[in-house]
């Protein structure tokens, strides 16, 4: 036996009643009343209704209705004639039709009578007609003539309502304004675990225990201990914060809402203060459970720094509401406060104490080894060339974040694939790293034959430099094709380290103003081709001087203020050491520059030997200046580490 199947709401096709749908057929209805129209009263003209039914004595009577229409009726036996089939039957069915039959407009009723009576002068006493006059209200018109504006404003007014309060709720949106916009993240739908995290793993080691307290918090409360109530994620953009929190709300298998500190700010007052209540309201319901904030800082900047002073902000109340919730609610609750920010030196310092985020993990920039895992990880779904050697990506790849090399990854798949190969190999790698780091290649850029050649002993006169100094960055490739907003550019591979000692700093500077060396050197003059190394070398400059104290003449005096709260209008020295900082600025570049300078003299010819390459050229790699200058004499501690894991790869 077949059972009949019933629609469900999980059936696509199965349509859910709203009562919308009644108020727009009556509306409707009463629409089609108006304008569905079944007199069948036809117009005429005055000649025609003279002409044709008057002065032939068939019009039985005539009625003038508001002093705006006349209306005529004809007589019953004149209604077979076959010149007034048309109004002689009600549209519906086959009855007859007594009138009105006719009509038209006047625009005086004294004119008409008047030229009625003229018409009739041959007529008659007895068979002249007189009109009659009626007076008709249309009740439903003229209602629906102000009702259709109300409804229109009204209309307006609802969805000018719903724009404001950001599309959140349902249908009493107006009233639900002041209700969380967080998002509650069914653990179902969370795919992200901790090994999808990777790099991060002193980060994930801190971030596990929270996991751990979530599912077991007998075990860390018998002995006494408080659960942590918030913990902070801080570093810089693309670093996998926002990850990181996903891969918590996959582990911990708990309720997870997820919002951003923008959502808690409106242009109504105590909308965003009514909105932290109620997440923690719905948090602590579903305890045990997490909230995370992504981007705090859009609320939590230190308060009593608005610019606008004496105005009513906003922001500042609902973070007093913020400060509030997070201190007042139990230990023992189960609500864990996540958040992430990569701006954590502006935050308010009551947000950031003890007993609110009692843990701040930084996750950093990934070093070395964290970049090839990092790589493993976005590697998976692309189709690489046999050849391909991860250590190397992660060695082409200094400074990158986590977002940084997934976008190198999609690049180096799409060039691969604008030249319709089958995979993806190292050159891709390689153009991927040089578009996002210099730009797009340009050219059809037109540039003169002494600018090109400026620009070849410009790059020529960095990678000098840089491979003859022991704590310069090495070179890894050279080009005067134009890329981005540069003439010409260089790329190096600079050394991982935790600390810079002064030589090393000053090797770099050194190699930073080669190029311009280089053009005073071979040319006699210069050109403004070396702006962003003149900036570059002049921020260094001011930073060993009156940051990191590595002046003599200064001593070890620090004028950096991290909190930055003394950021105003006064400098924190006076006039005499300004110019003290100035005169040691200028001096630190001087002996850079004319240090670069002897550089470039000893090796002259070298010089000239890899310019001329560069012409020819017009990109040149390490192997390249090898086979100029001979091998570099020094190598760096990474370089070696790397070194090691690569023969360790090939074995």
């Amino acid at each position: 036996m077949n059972k009949k199947k019933f629609k469900t709401p999980n059936n696509p096709k199965f349509f859910k009643f709203n009562i919308y749908w009644v108020y727009a057929v009556i509306f409707l209805f009463f629409i089609g009343l108006q304008f569905f129209n079944t007199d069948i009263t036809k117009k005429t003209n005055f000649r025609d209704f003279n002409n044709n039914m008057l002065q032939q004595n068939k019009v039985e009577r005539i009625t003038i209705v508001n002093k705006e229409k006349v209306f005529i009726y004809i007589k019953k036996e004149f209604l077979s004639e076959e010149s007034f089939n048309d109004v002689s039957k009600q549209p519906f069915g086959n009855t007859t039709n007594y009138g009105p039959h006719y009509f038209f407009e006047i625009g005086s009723v004294e004119t008409f009578n008047e030229d009625l009576k003229d018409v009739q002068t041959s007529f008659d006493y007895e068979d002249r007609i007189s009109p009659t006059y009626e007076t008709k209200k249309d009740v439903f018109g003229d209602i629906l003539g102000w009702i259709l504006p109300l409804v229109f404003f009204i209309g307006i007014w609802i969805f000018i309502m719903r724009r404001m309060s950001g599309g959140a709720g349902g249908g009493g949106q107006i009233f639900s304004i002041g209700k969380t916009k967080g998002k509650l993240v069914d653990k179902a739908n969370i795919k992200v675990t901790f090994k999808d995290v990777a790099g991060l793993e002193g980060a994930k080691e801190e971030i596990s225990e929270i996991v751990d307290f979530l599912k077991k918090p007998e075990k860390y409360t018998k002995l006494g201990g408080k659960i942590p109530r918030g913990a902070m994620l801080i570093g810089p953009p693309g670093t996998g914060k926002t990850l990181l929190a996903k891969a918590v709300a996959g582990e911990a298998k708990v309720p997870f809402f997820s919002l951003s500190g923008s959502d808690f700010v409106e242009m109504f007052v105590g909308v965003g203060a009514s909105r932290v209540r109620d997440l923690f309201k719905q948090a602590k319901e579903k305890a045990p459970s997490i909230i995370f904030i992504d981007e705090i800082d859009a609320i939590g900047r230190a308060r009593g720094k608005n610019a606008m002073t004496g105005s009513n902000d906003e922001r500042e109340n609902t973070l007093n509401q913020l400060l509030t919730e997070m201190d007042g609610f139990g230990t023992n609750t189960g609500v864990i406060v996540m958040a992430a920010t990569n701006r954590a030196d502006i935050l308010d310092k009551a947000l950031t104490r003890a007993g609110r985020f009692d843990r701040q993990i930084y996750v950093d920039l990934p070093d070395l080894v964290e970049r090839k895992e990092i790589f493993k990880v976005h590697l998976k779904p692309i189709k690489l060339a046999k050849s391909m050697d991860v250590n190397f990506l992660a060695r082409q790849t200094p400074g990158f974040s986590g977002a940084d090399i997934a976008n190198v990854c999609n690049e180096a798949a799409l060039i691969a694939a604008r030249t319709s190969k089958k995979t993806v190999g190292k050159q891709d790698f390689l153009d991927a790293v040089d578009r996002i780091v210099g730009g797009l290649e340009k050219k059809s850029k037109i540039i003169s034959p002494n600018e090109k050649k400026t620009i070849a002993f410009h790059e020529a006169g960095h990678a000098t430099v840089s491979w003859m100094l022991e704590f310069a960055s090495p070179l890894v490739k050279v080009t005067i094709v134009p890329r981005g907003r540069s003439l010409g550019a260089a790329w190096y591979l600079p050394e991982e380290r935790q600390l810079t000692t002064t030589e090393q700093m000053k090797d770099e500077m050194c190699a930073a103003l080669g190029g311009r060396a280089a053009e005073s050197l071979f040319f006699d003059k210069v050109s403004t081709g070396a702006l962003s190394d003149l900036e570059k070398v002049t921020k260094q400059a001011y930073a060993m001087v009156s940051i990191y104290g590595l002046s003599p003449k200064l001593g070890n005096i620090s004028y950096y203020d991290s909190s930055g709260q003394n950021s105003g209008f006064t400098k924190p020295y006076s006039e005499e050491r300004a110019k003290l900082i100035d005169s040691e600025v200028s001096k630190l570049i001087e002996e850079q520059y004319n240090r670069a300078l002897i550089v470039l003299r000893d090796n002259k010819k070298k010089v000239e030997e890899l310019a001329n390459a560069l012409l020819s050229n017009e990109v040149i790699f390490k192997d390249n200046l090898v086979s100029i200058f001979g091998a570099r004499k020094w190598t760096s501690y990474h370089e070696e580490k790397l070194e090691e894991e690569e023969s360790k790869t090939k074995k």
